[in-house]
C-alpha cells in the first residue's frame, strides 16, 4: 500500500494568501494527472512530473490548480475507484511527492484543489473487502447497499437501475463456495461499490478525509458525484429503461436527492474551520515560506500571509441550474459545475440564455457562476465546435452532445473555440480551463480500439465510452512522441500522441503572437488586470443583429469592458465599441459607412464602423 501520513513530513505546505474569497473570481485549471506530465519515464503522467511543471501554470496565470484523483486504487476508472483515501497510489507517487507539490505550487502562488470520491469507493477498499469476506450480516455490509435479490432464488437484482456504464446497476455476490448470495448497488462499474450515507461511519470517515487533507495543506476540494450520495428511501424502481438518456432532464432516484445538503453542511463546518473568517482566523496548519510574496491580483494585493478560504466545488448534473444552486446555499458547498453552460451549442441566443439563468440561480444564493468548456469526461470543445449540431424536428438541439467520434471542421472548430474562451473568461464568476484546452488541442477521434481504457468502452448500453480521446498525455516540446511528455525521446505514453501534435506544443507556441497558448495567456493576465473583469453578479447586454452577443462589464470605477461574440459564419459590420484589447481571430477592420443625411441641425451620423470576422471574439475598452 502507498505510503501515508506518517512517513511524510511533519511540517504541511506554505500557504497562500490574498482575498478569502479568491474563488470567486478564479481562473482553475484541471490537471489529469496520468497525462500531465511524467517524471519516471513510465508512460504515466504523476505528481513530480506536476510539480515540475507548476511554472508553466504559473506562467498561464491561472489561480489555482485541480488535480483529478492520485489515491491508492485498482484503477479500474482512472483513479475513481479508491482503495485508500490517505494514501498515494504508487503509479503516480508517494505522500511526500504530494506534499512536495502543494508546497511548490503554494510558493509560486497557486491554490490546490484536490479530487474526493464519496458517492463509491474501490472493491478494493478495506470496509468493502470485509464485508464480503463476513458475509450477510456482516455490520461493514450496512456501510453500503448490499440487498437480497427479486425472483424466486434471488436471481433477479434488487430494482430495474441501470448503471452509468452500461449494464445493470447491481452486481452479485458469491459466498466462499461459490454459492450465489447478496447483491450490492454500484451506480457506475461493478469495481466501484456505492456508499450508504445512512450510515454514521460514512460520515465520520470522510470528515476525518478533508481534515486530512486540509492539514495537508490543500486549498480545497472538488467533488466527484456530489448529486448522488443520498437514494431515495426503499431505492425504488424508475419503471423504464435507458435510464441514461434522462440523466440530464429528469428526477432520478439516486440523484440529487434532498438529503445530500444535510450532508455538505457539516462539510462546510469543517472547511470553515481552516478559513479565515468574521472572529474565525482559520486553523494554522502550516508554516508560511520566509520572504515569498505572489503575484499580485487585478486589485494589487500579493498572495502572502493569512490563508483564503479552503473551498469545495460540486460535480451535480441537475435537471436545472437552479436545482444545483441549491447546493451552494451559504452554509454548503462555494461553487458548482456549469454543466448546461458546457452542453450550450454555438448559438448566440442559447448561450444568451444560459448565461442569464446561471447568473440570476447562483446571485439568487450569494454563490458565482462558473464557466467550464471541457473536462476529462466530455470531447474537447475545439472537436464539439467543429461538428454541426444535431437536429430534431428541424431545430437544433438545446442540448449538444458532449462525446463525439467525428473529427469535424477542425479548423472551424479551433475558430469557435477561441471565440468561446474569450466569451468565458470575459464573463462574471470562476472559469475552469482542462488541460492542453489552451493548446488548442482536438480530441483524438481514432484511438484503436485495443488502446482504450475507458470502462465504459467495454460494457453495453452505457456511456458512449469514447473519453480517451481527451485524455491522451498533452505535448510540450520536441518534434516526435511523447513531446516532451516523459524525459526521454521516443519514450513510452499510456496513450498514443497523434504526430500532428509536434506543431501544437508548449514550445512550438511559445512566443507565436498568433497560436492559441499566447491567446490564453493574454486574456488571462487582462482578466487579472482589468478592475471590469473577475467577480460579478451580472452583464449589461448591448443591442446586436441575430447571431452576434455583445455586453459591458462595469468597474466601481468607472473602466468598463465590451465583449462582442460573432457567433456566424460570415463577417458581421457592427458600429466600433472602444479600443480593441483582444481578438480571439483577426482583429477588426475598418470599414467606411456612408453617412446618413443631415438633420436639421446640420449633423449627420457618420460612427466609425468595423468588421468582426465569423466566429470571432473581441475585448474592447471603454
Amino acid at each position: 500500500m502507498s505510503q501515508h501520513l506518517t512517513d511524510a513530513p511533519s511540517t504541511a505546505a506554505t500557504d497562500v494568501a490574498g482575498p478569502a474569497d479568491w474563488w470567486r473570481d478564479a481562473v482553475i485549471y484541471q490537471v489529469y494527472p496520468r497525462s500531465f506530465a511524467d517524471g519516471n519515464g513510465d508512460g504515466m503522467g504523476d505528481l513530480p512530473g506536476v510539480t515540475a511543471r507548476l511554472p508553466y501554470l504559473r506562467g498561464l496565470g491561472v489561480d489555482a490548480v485541480w488535480l483529478s484523483p492520485f489515491y491508492a486504487s485498482p484503477q479500474a476508472d482512472a483513479g475513481y475507484d479508491v482503495a485508500d483515501y490517505r494514501a498515494v497510489d504508487p503509479m503516480f507517487g508517494t505522500l511526500t511527492d504530494a506534499d512536495d507539490l502543494v508546497r511548490e505550487a503554494h510558493a509560486l502562488g497557486l491554490r490546490v484543489i484536490v479530487d474526493l470520491v464519496p458517492n463509491h469507493c474501490s472493491d478494493q477498499h478495506e470496509w468493502f473487502k470485509q464485508a464480503l469476506r463476513e458475509g450477510p450480516g456482516s455490520p461493514l455490509r450496512e456501510r453500503f447497499h448490499f440487498r437480497a435479490g427479486r425472483g424466486e432464488h434471488g436471481e433477479l437484482p434488487p430494482n430495474d437501475w441501470e448503471s452509468i456504464f452500461g449494464g445493470p446497476a447491481w452486481t452479485r455476490t458469491a459466498g466462499p463456495d461459490g454459492t450465489p448470495g447478496e447483491w450490492y448497488l454500484h451506480l457506475f462499474a461493478p469495481e466501484q461499490p456505492d456508499f450508504n450515507w445512512e450510515h454514521p461511519a460514512v460520515h465520520d470517515e470522510f470528515r476525518s478525509v478533508l481534515r486530512f487533507w486540509l492539514d495537508l495543506g490543500v486549498d480545497g476540494f472538488r467533488i466527484d458525484v456530489a448529486h448522488g450520495l443520498v437514494k431515495a428511501a426503499g431505492l425504488p424502481d424508475i419503471g423504464r429503461a435507458e435510464q441514461l438518456a434522462l440523466l440530464s432532464t429528469s428526477a432520478m432516484p439516486y440523484f440529487d436527492q434532498d438529503g445530500v445538503h444535510e450532508i455538505y453542511r457539516g462539510w462546510r463546518r469543517v472547511l470553515d474551520e481552516y478559513s479565515p473568517g468574521p472572529g474565525r482566523p482559520g486553523r494554522q496548519t502550516y508554516q508560511g515560506h520566509q520572504g515569498h510574496q505572489g503575484p499580485p491580483d487585478r486589485h494589487g494585493r500579493r498572495m502572502s500571509g493569512a490563508a483564503g478560504a479552503r473551498i469545495a466545488v460540486a460535480e451535480a448534473w441537475t435537471p436545472t441550474i437552479e436545482r444545483a444552486a441549491r447546493y451552494l446555499r451559504p452554509d454548503e458547498l462555494h461553487q458548482a459545475f456549469n454543466f448546461e453552460y458546457l452542453t450550450t451549442p454555438w448559438d448566440a441566443a442559447a448561450l444568451r440564455r444560459v448565461i442569464d439563468k446561471s447568473l440570476t440561480a447562483m446571485s439568487a444564493v450569494g454563490a458565482p457562476a462558473t464557466w467550464v468548456l471541457s473536462n476529462h469526461d466530455v470531447t474537447r470543445h475545439t472537436t464539439r465546435f467543429g461538428n454541426p449540431v444535431p437536429v430534431a424536428d428541424g431545430v437544433p438541439v438545446a442540448v449538444a452532445p458532449t462525446q463525439l467520434r467525428e473529427a469535424g471542421d477542425r479548423e472551424l472548430g479551433l475558430r469557435r473555440a477561441r471565440a468561446a474562451t474569450l466569451l468565458m473568461l470575459a464573463l462574471p464568476g470562476s472559469a475552469y480551463l482542462y488541460q492542453g484546452e489552451e493548446l488548442g488541442l482536438p480530441d483524438v477521434t481514432d484511438l484503436p480500439d485495443d488502446v482504450r481504457q475507458d470502462p465504459s468502452f467495454f460494457r453495453a448500453a452505457g456511456q458512449d465510452g469514447f473519453r480517451d480521446g481527451c485524455r491522451v498525455p498533452i505535448p510540450w516540446s520536441g518534434t516526435e512522441p511523447p513531446y516532451g511528455f516523459g524525459p526521454e525521446p521516443g519514450g513510452p505514453s499510456w496513450l498514443p500522441q497523434p504526430a500532428s501534435w509536434a506543431e501544437l506544443s508548449v514550445d512550438a507556441q511559445t512566443g507565436d503572437p498568433e497560436s492559441t497558448l499566447e491567446l490564453y495567456r493574454a486574456a488571462i493576465a487582462l482578466r487579472r488586470e482589468h478592475p471590469a473583469l473577475g467577480a460579478g453578479t451580472g452583464v449589461t447586454w448591448l443591442d446586436t443583429p441575430a447571431g452576434v452577443l455583445a455586453f459591458r462589464r462595469d468597474s466601481p470605477d468607472g473602466q468598463s469592458l465590451v465583449c462582442t461574440v460573432n457567433l456566424t459564419g460570415a463577417p458581421v459590420i457592427l458600429p466600433a465599441t472602444g479600443r480593441e484589447l483582444l481578438s480571439s481571430g483577426v482583429p477588426a477592420t475598418a470599414v467606411p459607412v456612408a453617412p446618413a443625411p443631415a438633420g436639421p441641425t446640420g449633423a449627420s451620423d457618420s460612427a466609425h464602423h468595423v468588421a468582426i470576422a465569423a466566429d470571432t471574439a473581441i475585448w474592447w475598452a471603454i
